[in-house]
């Protein structure tokens, strides 16, 4: 196989599209080509984000020879149930807001407890009196009847937003930098006592 130019690799993901999502996608996309530079710096992004805080169940690899497999030095903790959390964030042209980590399970009431205590503040730090537009993705907590009146009552505009593209916010390229900078930092620490000097 490798004589034939293929090489084991890890699959790129990207969202699972049905017709009528890609539809909207292109519709959106369409319709936002002719923002401008000005018109995007008016928007304050967000997104929530699992993260785990306990051992994953995938290591990093180690060297060893023959019958060193259950060498200490060789091996990795794992847990069955790593614990994880969900952490929400903004960002804007203007900078970053604070993030949020969350316990429990984001609901409408507690999206918009987030709202109220840190995308406020982040709007009120990143735009002053200016006018910004937030965008979320579809998720059921932010698109829940309260939630669409929690944004009108505050006179806050909301982006629309196609269904299952985290893909065009981003956010997105953000948090994955910060999970490999974290992966990188939790390889290099658990490879520090499985070398031979």
């Amino acid at each position: 196989m490798q004589d034939m130019g293929f090489s084991c690799r890890i699959p790129c993901v990207k969202p699972l599209l049905n017709n009528r999502q890609r539809q909207k996608r292109l519709a959106w996309a369409k319709d936002k080509k002719d923002w401008t530079a000005a018109e995007w710096s008016k928007v304050m992004f967000s997104d929530e984000s699992k993260c785990c805080i306990s051992f994953e169940n995938q290591g990093p690899r180690v060297w060893r020879k023959r019958r060193e497999a259950h060498n200490p030095r060789c091996l990795t903790s794992s847990v069955k149930f790593p614990q994880s959390l969900m952490v929400w964030g903004a960002m804007s042209s203007a900078g970053v807001g604070p993030l949020c980590f969350l316990r429990s399970k984001v609901n409408a009431a507690v999206y918009q407890e987030v709202l109220e205590l840190f995308m406020l503040p982040a709007a009120d730090q990143l735009y002053g009196d200016a006018d910004f537009i937030f965008q979320q993705d579809l998720a059921p907590a932010h698109s829940a009847k309260a939630t669409s009146t929690w944004f009108k009552d505050h006179g806050i505009p909301v982006l629309n937003w196609p269904a299952n593209s985290p893909d065009l916010n981003p956010i997105e390229n953000a948090i994955c930098q910060t999970q490999e900078c974290r992966r990188a930092k939790d390889h290099n620490q658990s490879n520090l006592g499985s070398h031979n000097t």
